[in-house]
Order: C-alpha cells, then structure tokens, then sequence
C-alpha cells in the first residue's frame, strides 16, 4: 500500500479529482462537469446528486488509467463550494436543488429577519452580516416557499459534507463551512440553539460539528460499489474550497494570505484572534485555532470565462491552427494594452456582488468606450476590474488591522502572468504563485494526511508538499496609473448603486 492521498473539489462549473503522493505531486488528476442552472432572475442553483455523479466518474476514470489501486488511497478530503443549503431527508434522498453561493433569491428574507432580530444581534454571534448569499436564509426560502420539501428535511448538508456523506453515510459539518449558518458562533466554534430560535430554523437540522482534518467515517460497501474506491478508506470532514486553497497554498500564519482566482475572486487572510467587519466575510480556517478573514466577489475566473464565450468566436476558430487556446489569444490581446486600458473601466458584478458591497442587484459595467477602444481594451479592462475588486477588499481588511504583506496565488486566473502582475500592480503586494491549478485539491488531501497521519501536522504538511513556482513584484509606475482608474471604479457604483436597485431584478 502506498500513501497516496486523494483530494475532490466540489467547484461551481466542474468537480476536480487528484491524487497526491506525500510530496504533494499529482499522481492522477481528472474533472467532471456539471451544471448551474439559472430558472429565474437572481437565482443560481446546482443538483448534488449531479455532483455526486461526477464524483464517482471522475475517480472511476483516474483508477482506470492504472497509475494507482484504490487500496494506495490513505485517506480522503473533499472540499467544496461555500453557502449550499442541500436538503436531505432520513433517508438520504436529495429533495430538491441547492442554491449555490451566488444565489440572491433570499434578499427579502434577510431584510426582515435583519430587522426583527436586529442586524447588531445576529452580527454579534455569527460574525457575519446575514447576506442572501449565505446558507441561512435559504432554509428558511424553502420554509416560506416549498412547504412540501421543508417539512422533510432532515439535514441541511454544506457541498463536501454532502459527497462525505455519500461516502460514509454520516452527516457532518466541518467547522470552516460554519459561517454559512448565522447560529454558527464565530468565536467559540459551536452551535447556538438560541440563534437557531430566534431564525426560525430547527436545530435538528444540525450536523455535529468536526474539525476539517478529522476523520468522519469510511468508505462504504455501497461508495465502494460506486466510486471503485476500496471500503473502509477513511475520510475526513473536509472545508471550504477557499480555505482548503488557502492551506493549499501555504497560508498557515497570521498575515499570511490567499488570493483566489477561481470562478469567484477575493481573499482570505489568516488572522490568529477574532476579527470581523460586517463588509467583510470571516470563517474558520481549515487548519484549527486560526481564522480567515475574507473578501469574496462574484468576479473572478468566471469573467474571462465569459468573455471568452461570448466574444471569443474567432480565438476557438484558430486555436487549433495557431496551436494557442482562445484563452491564451485573449491573454496576448490584452497584453497590447497598455496598463489602465486607456480609461476603460470594468465593474466584475455579473451576479450582484458580495464582499464588500453585499449588493445583489449591482450589475457588470463598461466604461469609457468609444470607437478606438478593441477587444483587447475590453478584455484587459476586464481583468483590472478583477483586480480592483481584490483591492477593495484588501484595503477594507487592513483598515480592520489585517494587513496583508504578501499574496500566495491560486486558481486557474494565476495561470496568467499578465493578469497576476495586473493584482500585484493594482493591490501593491508582491504575488507568489504555487502550483495554482492544484491548490484547492492540495488543502484537501493534507487535510486527509493529517487526519490518517501521513504528515504529523499541519507545518510539516506544506512544508513538504508547497512549493512556490514564481513571484511577481508590483510595478509603482503601473500602480499609480491604476490608482486613477481604481477611484473611477469606486465612483462608477456609487453613482449608479441608485439606478441598479431600480433596475437590478430585470433581465
């Protein structure tokens, strides 16, 4: 047997699978896709059971390819997406669709419970301003409007403790997916069953709370069946793909910090003390006894994303026969413009936005085109924009006394060189980049190797499996050119925020 450890990340667009050694080099690695599903203006939802599904395909084909026999895993992680409210009944069954992260379907909710219980009080307990984004309000979503699938609910399951229980048949709920439950107590680590009374949420659909490297159960008879994993394989809680991210990355310490180019974008410093700021985001780290204090925003990856579906035609059409991806094509057009993409300006809000506005009705803006401006203004304007949403977040974090010195960069946005140094020049932060495609899977797996003891702790964990692979410093001359196109950017929501909320439910 060797002690291979494998990670699964429950993303928003695709779920990752990977295989580790001890070092922390990828063994096997593969994807599975799934959907998210838009029924209606504001409302974002995925079904788990599609997840679960490409789970056991994902790690199916990777067992396949014969690189590794299932009896080589010693332990596995799962993390996942944050702010699912995935309802289950005692049996298991899924009984309906979870809104996903970006969901806003709730706004209304939040308002009211805001003002009964008092935004000061809930604040106090949860650390967290109560956000339709979050887990909390969605339960109480499907109390007001699906009667029928409330009144079976057994469970509410965060993403990875959904696939966890798939494999183990045990309910949990890891502590750094805690944030999400506004009866969550951010300082103390517990449930708060007042809390719960005064939301009009059952504590019953609690699940015991873990720490993200303990182990919750092993695989079954029925997992084995599907998954071609062997029974008995352990399997630990797991977290938030952005923390396990952040592990992966090698933030562990106080100061150290994330910077997330996934499908969302933001941050996520490590603090060691309790600290929050209602604009901000604060959960548990995976790693106990520290916590992040985060910024999380709508946009990131999934802009370019994006862009590349929408004005990409001709980049897909010559991939081939340029031998470059139309993602690569973009990157270059972009490289063609110089730094502040000649006063076009981008706001990122393509579903609301989240930290720090809490703003679901906001929308993506282009300013200051005219007929000289090109694909390639729009497309640089784009990842500034990005940028500039991580600044926002970053000079709000310091003005509660989390200072970031410097960022250790992961998600397929830090495949970019161009777009890293644009975040390094616009935040003024020297960006580090370890192996950003395998970071969030990475957290997930050392926390199964701490759990079954492949690493003895956490320091030792990243001390043998991080490695950095480049470093960006910020160009001053560049960052005082994107100053005035940042102060543009904070004008632009502020001057249209009004027009927004008038318009903002519209399609």
């Amino acid at each position: 047997m060797r002690n291979l450890l494998l990670g699964i990340d429950i993303g928003t667009s695709a779920c990752k699978v990977a295989v580790f050694d001890k070092g922390g080099s990828v063994i096997a690695s593969c994807t599975g896709n799934y959907n998210v599903y838009y029924p209606k203006s504001g409302w974002a939802e995925q079904n788990p059971e599609e997840w679960w599904q490409a789970v056991c395909q994902a790690i199916r084909r990777l067992l396949s390819e014969g690189k590794f026999k299932a009896e080589d895993i010693a332990g596995i992680g799962v993390d996942g997406q944050s702010w699912s409210a995935i309802p289950i009944d005692k049996e298991g069954r899924v009984l309906a669709n979870t809104p996903i992260w970006m969901d806003t379907r709730a706004k209304d909710i939040c308002d009211r419970l805001n003002h009964s219980i008092g935004t000061e009080q809930i604040f106090e307990v949860a650390g967290n301003s109560l956000q339709p984004s979050y887990t909390t309000a969605k339960i109480l979503w499907y109390k007001e409007n699906l009667p029928e699938v409330y009144g079976k609910i057994d469970r509410i399951l965060q993403s990875n403790a959904f696939i966890v229980y798939r494999m183990t048949g045990i309910c949990s709920h890891d502590m750094s997916q805690g944030y999400g439950m506004h009866c969550f107590n951010m300082r103390t680590g517990t449930w708060d069953e007042g809390m719960c009374e005064k939301l009009g949420i059952p504590f019953s659909f609690m699940s015991d709370l873990y720490q993200c490297h303990d182990i919750v159960g092993t695989v079954t008879e029925k997992a084995a069946a599907e998954t071609g994993l062997a029974i008995g394989t352990p399997v630990v809680a797991g977290g938030l793909d952005a923390a396990c991210g952040t592990l992966g990355a090698g933030v562990l310490h106080a100061g150290e910090t994330q910077e997330q180019g996934g499908q969302a974008g933001g941050m996520s410093i490590c603090i060691d003390r309790y600290a929050s700021d209602p604009r901000l985001i604060l959960s548990f780290h995976v790693a106990p006894g520290r916590w992040l204090l985060q910024g999380g925003t709508t946009g990131g990856g999934g802009v370019m994303r994006w862009l590349e579906q929408e004005l990409g035609d001709y980049e897909r059409s010559v991939a081939k026969e340029k031998d470059k991806s139309s993602l690569v094509q973009f990157n270059e057009l972009a490289g063609e413009v110089p730094p502040g993409s000649d006063g076009v300006v981008f706001l990122p809000y393509m579903a609301g936005e989240r930290s720090p506005i809490w703003d679901p009705k906001a929308k993506g803006v282009f300013y200051g085109l005219d007929f000289s401006k090109t694909k390639g203004h729009m497309i640089r304007a784009a990842m500034e924009g990005v940028a500039f949403s991580l600044k926002h977040n970053l000079d709000l974090a310091e003005a509660t006394g989390a200072k970031a010195e410097e960022l250790r960069a992961m998600g397929g946005s830090a495949n970019s060189l161009l777009w890293t140094q644009i975040k390094a020049d616009v935040t003024g932060k020297p960006i580090v980049v370890p192996s950003s495609d395998t970071a969030t899977t990475l957290g997930a797996a050392i926390l199964a190797g701490v759990g079954v003891g492949v690493y003895k702790d956490f320091e030792e964990a990243i001390r043998t499996t991080v490695k950095v692979t480049r470093r960006h410093e910020p160009n001053r001359e560049n960052q005082e050119c994107y100053q005035e196109n940042y102060e543009t950017y904070l004008e632009l929501y502020r001057s249209l925020k009004d027009l927004m909320s008038k318009k903002g439910g519209s399609k």
